[in-house]
């Protein structure tokens, strides 16, 4: 007998042993999925749970682990409460700044900066490790937020707003990796579950804090409240999270700064493409068009400088091997199917049912109750089914409630499209998380930074496109259905509208109701849109996702003895 340290791999549910198992070739032949030529490989490395290097002795109890999970909690709570927090303080720092022309940067800013740093960050975790990134990313976040306090007008707050979003994509991205390394795959669950949690509870708590310190303090305190809540995570980080000594490699590690620039350019251009356009200007305008095409060709430019690198940002195995490609995708789908409900239920329940904006959050938060409770309770499905099979049953799911949604009748009660959100929310949670947690489980410690995050990055994309997309979707359908409009002069976007609309008094009973029945055409063709989205999600999963994830097995960390027969230890 002997042990095979990081090497023995099972597919989900049936361990793979004989001399695959035996000669150390298992976990390379066998993580990229069918047909995959280019597994994990890579020598141990620290704090990893699935290759064979192990993380420390008090990190692997509950005890242990404690103050680690409050650091990775608190540091996903600056970067999800962030997007939430500023929202409702809009008109006070503009009456205080002015810019209101450009103020939507202080949201687009941030958001290019988290999203095209998010592959960066994740190869520069698998390369130095998880600790140095992570304390970057937080020290990174806090100066962003400290400038943007002291900001003296837009342009400089817009500027902050950017230093924030590139801590801001460390956090995102390391803390979902490192809550991997900790866990493993049964207990893997327990975590992503907590940070759900933190995700859901910023979505609620944001808006009303930002209120409430916009309101009776100054909107300044919305950056500075930072300050205590990621000194604690980083202080955290610092003391208790110890990843073991690194073997010292026989070449120094060569970072891909030119792939890392390009890749921050394509992403830049490509994004503010998508967020500008029909907004800033015209879809078929010449800036439109033009960075459209500048992002194409620096798309091509960084394919060819990634191909040549030693050590790509983006490496090609991340598109060569069916799980993460499929996992990738489907994510981006869903990313691109979350616009309908975050951005335009909002505006349906203001401008449709006529509720405050209080009660039109909470037609939304709903969602951000079921969705944890979903995730945390999935585990129990796919050690049953599978990662694949119980991420196209979320989605299928969520394919019937979004279809469900222009079913509901005009005007209806706020209980309708609340009850659709709270499935919704269940089925999305049944759907992300079983990914998430599977496409992990198939990369040892070396692909795990560089794997989660391409996850997210996909998924962010798929927010970025959705917004570009659905907003032309819901424009054009309420331009069509007020060409018949009863008086002339009516707003024909989706925004103009929803401020019309929140002065009734100044448009007659017949308008109003022309209004209201456009905006709600305008969110019903929105959600079969995101149906459309669901669909290819599935499509994704069922073409190119493999009927079992090639998972890594948990046994090969806690001393697995393989006998030189074959015999192995039993596969989950």
């Amino acid at each position: 007998m002997r042990q095979c340290p990081g090497r023995y791999v099972h597919r989900e549910g049936k361990p793979v042993g004989g001399t695959e198992a035996r000669d150390g070739k298992g976990a390379a032949a066998s993580a990229g999925g069918a047909g995959d030529a280019d597994g994990p490989g890579g020598p141990p490395s620290p704090g990893g749970t699935a290759d064979g290097a192990k993380a420390p002795a008090a990190l692997t109890t509950p005890r242990g682990r404690r103050p680690v999970v409050a650091a990775l909690m608190l540091g996903m709570a600056l970067a999800a409460i962030d997007g939430t927090i500023v929202s409702t303080a809009v008109p006070q720092i503009v009456g205080d700044l002015g810019g209101f022309t450009v103020f939507s940067w202080l949201f687009s800013g941030y958001l290019l900066a988290v999203t095209v740093t998010l592959p960066v960050y994740g190869k520069l975790s698998d390369t130095f490790g998880r600790k140095p990134v992570l304390i970057a990313g937080i020290i990174l976040f806090l100066a962003g937020s400290l400038l943007c306090a002291a900001a003296w007008n837009m342009a400089a707050l817009i500027a902050f707003r950017v230093i924030q979003g590139l801590g801001g994509g460390a956090l995102q991205g390391t803390v979902q990796t490192i809550a991997a390394d900790l866990y493993p795959l049964k207990e893997r669950p327990r975590i992503q579950a907590k940070l759900s949690t933190v995700w859901a509870t910023s979505a609620v708590a944001g808006p009303v804090v930002g209120g409430l310190l916009a309101g009776y303090a100054d909107w300044r305190w919305i950056f500075l409240i930072n300050l205590p809540v990621g000194a604690v995570a980083l202080w955290l980080v610092v003391r208790h999270l110890h990843e073991p000594a690194r073997p010292r490699p026989k070449t120094r590690p060569r970072i891909d700064w030119a792939g890392a620039l390009a890749v921050f350019a394509t992403g830049t251009l490509l994004l503010t493409a998508l967020v500008q356009g029909g907004v800033a200007w015209p879809w078929l305008s010449a800036p439109s068009l033009g960075l459209f095409a500048a992002s194409a060709a620096l798309a091509a430019l960084t394919v060819a400088i990634e191909r040549r690198a030693a050590e790509p940002i983006i490496p090609g195995w991340v598109w060569r091997r069916r799980t993460i490609a499929s996992v990738n995708l489907a994510l981006g789908a869903m990313g691109l199917l979350m616009v309908a409900p975050t951005v335009f239920l909002p505006t349906y329940a203001q401008s449709v049912l006529g509720l405050g904006p209080i009660a039109a959050g909470f037609v939304l938060s709903v969602m951000t109750l079921s969705w944890p409770v979903s995730a945390a309770l999935s585990d129990r499905v796919y050690n049953r089914i599978g990662f694949r099979l119980t991420a196209i049953i979320g989605m299928s799911a969520a394919l019937l409630i979004l279809l469900a949604f222009p079913l509901l009748p005009y005007p209806g009660e706020p209980w309708q499209p609340a009850l659709i959100m709270l499935l919704l929310g269940a089925a999305l949670g049944l759907f992300q998380l079983p990914l998430i947690v599977g496409v992990q489980s198939t990369v040892g410690w070396a692909e795990r930074g560089t794997t989660t995050a391409s996850v997210l990055f996909c998924r962010q994309v798929g927010q970025s496109i959705g917004a570009a997309v659905f907003g032309a979707v819901a424009n054009s359908v309420l331009a069509a259905r007020l060409l018949d409009a009863p008086a002339p002069g009516l707003p024909d976007d989706l925004d103009a509208v929803a401020r019309a609309l929140e002065d009734p008094g100044a448009l007659s009973a017949a308008a109003t109701d022309h209004l209201r029945r456009a905006v709600d055409a305008a969110v019903d063709y929105v959600y079969i849109g995101a149906a459309g989205a669901a669909a290819l999600a599935l499509l994704a999963l069922v073409v190119l996702a493999p009927r079992r994830f090639p998972v890594i097995s948990e046994a090969a960390i806690t001393e697995a003895v393989i006998t030189e027969t074959g015999d192995s230890p039993d596969a989950r």
